[in-house]
């Protein structure tokens, strides 16, 4: 199957596959929230069972933010749920949510998880976070040697969620509550109305303002 390459802005394509949890339909599964797919090169791997471990602790903080998450595997239902049990007592943890069973990789090869100049059989460690719109936010890619940050996960879902929300955007190691800059498409004149109380210009198009927390 010929590989798609999703970019920002382009629409998550919808799926049925298989899960840990029976039939998935992405659109329908991701209801009214934001979503998070992520894949896995191997069931019963060392670095895999750890994050999928750390996803399962973190499903509250995903809760709070209206996301819904989904994993993948190119292994089989049958595999998962037994790794599923690993998970759980190795990690300390209940894995509440589906991994896909992407046997026939119809999925990964959807979404271009598969980079054949590193492995053309697995998948690499992709975090694809979709927005209400079921357009690509943001795309994270790692080798299937290195784990995730999933407090970075967790901060770049903040950051797209406050910045689809305000003409707003979040600089270098920016978090929740801190400073925001102005995009550059809006011009002073604008910036009055959005940001009454004013921001600090440190250079014409470097312009800091307390993150907006009302709509605007």
């Amino acid at each position: 199957m010929t590989q798609t390459y999703l970019r920002l802005g382009d629409v998550c394509p919808d799926f049925q596959q298989e899960s840990s949890q029976g039939p998935i339909s992405l659109y329908e599964y991701l209801g009214d929230n934001y979503g998070i797919l992520f894949s896995h090169p191997k069931d019963k791997t060392p670095i895999c069972t750890t994050e999928l471990g750390k996803v399962a602790k973190l499903l509250p903080e995903f809760a709070k933010r209206n996301v819904k998450v989904l994993a993948l595997s190119v292994d089989s239902v049958s595999d998962h749920l037994a790794w599923i049990s690993d998970i759980n007592e190795t990690q300390q943890c209940q894995v509440q949510y589906p991994i896909l069973a992407d046997a026939d990789r119809k999925v990964a090869n959807l979404y271009g998880m598969i980079h054949p100049n590193a492995d053309n059989v697995y998948t690499v460690r992709s975090v694809y976070f979709i927005g209400l719109d079921r357009k690509l936010k943001a795309v994270i890619t790692y080798p299937a040697s290195t784990g995730r940050n999933f407090d970075e996960v967790l901060r770049v879902v903040d950051s797209i969620q406050l910045t689809d929300k305000f003409k707003v955007g979040t600089p270098a190691d920016w978090k929740v509550g801190g400073e925001c800059v102005i995009v550059p498409s809006v011009n002073d004149e604008a910036a009055k109305q959005l940001f009454p109380n004013g921001w600090n210009t440190v250079r014409p198009y470097l312009r800091l303002v307390p993150q907006p927390t009302t709509p605007q």
